[in-house]
């Protein structure tokens, strides 16, 4: 992925008004992301627990999404495996996550929903740059292009449904 400013995210967005996407929390550190491994760029919005953000460049152009996730909830147990990457984590560390739609369905409340690693961290996974706390990953036979090539068009499948 290309390295990213802030502008350049916050005119991404397409399930929030500009106004939203003027407000939201981009990272302070883009400069020290690692693009080269970044097939997305997600984070985390530190004042706001329970939403997250997630950048993707598609044929289109950049494409942005706010997502929210439950809280953690004592004794309620997540799903184990990232439907993105095929990642599994230990208790908490993957969440579903819920993006209104785009356009009018989303301003009705619509939305769609995918399992992914809480630290939406999918592409340093299956590059081996970053471990789970459950410490592996299955051993595919998949080669590592096609890995990414996996992630990105659940990815895509994903944010498709956004327009539908």
């Amino acid at each position: 992925m290309r390295s990213l400013t802030a502008p350049d995210i916050r005119n991404s967005f397409v399930n929030c008004s500009k106004g939203e996407a003027k407000r939201l929390a981009v990272p302070r550190d883009l400069d020290q992301h690692p693009w080269d491994d970044l097939d997305f760029l997600g984070w985390r919005d530190p004042g706001a627990p329970d939403r997250s953000y997630l950048v993707m460049e598609r044929e289109a152009g950049l494409v942005g999404v706010t997502l929210r996730f439950p809280p953690a909830q004592h004794g309620y147990m997540h799903r184990s495996m990232c439907s993105l990457c095929l990642t599994t984590h230990p208790r908490g560390g993957v969440s579903l996550m819920t993006a209104r739609k785009a356009g009018q369905a989303g301003r009705d409340g619509n939305s769609v929903g995918l399992y992914m690693c809480a630290d939406l961290a999918c592409s340093l996974y299956v590059r081996g740059k970053k471990i789970s706390r459950s410490g592996a990953r299955f051993e595919e036979s998949l080669t590592l292009a096609e890995q990414v090539a996996r992630t990105t068009g659940n990815l895509s499948n994903f944010l498709d449904k956004l327009y539908v």
